[in-house]
């Protein structure tokens, strides 16, 4: 079991997707993701397994993310956000954003 304590070490933030590449070298198809997370912590990159998103439906979404979490290899590309989702069966992961399209960047989640 989880506890609060556990819940607060996580530092879950605010960003907005700047950029999106293709990841063909990806073993699982995926976005390679540019994220702006405000002027605290900058731009981040993450691979993301989100590909029945289409890059304009992605473009300039507000997302959550993990920031604080090491950086992870895949494949070619060093992931250092982890951008969160629900699991869906049918269609993969569908991306968590705040209700407000006008949420600060940077903004920690509580």
């Amino acid at each position: 079991m989880a506890t609060i304590d556990d819940f607060q070490k996580l530092d879950m933030r605010v960003g907005r997707i700047v950029d999106v590449a293709d990841f063909p070298e990806a073993r699982v198809p995926a976005w390679k993701l540019a994220i702006d997370f405000g002027p605290e912590i900058g731009i981040k990159h993450s691979s993301a397994q989100v590909t029945h998103y289409s890059r304009d439906d992605l473009e300039g979404r507000l997302v959550v993310g993990v920031v604080n979490f090491p950086p992870r290899r895949i494949a070619t590309f060093e992931s250092e956000v982890l951008v969160l989702g629900a699991l869906d069966p049918e269609r993969g992961v569908v991306l968590l954003a705040p209700d407000e399209p006008g949420a600060a960047l940077g903004s920690p989640i509580a």
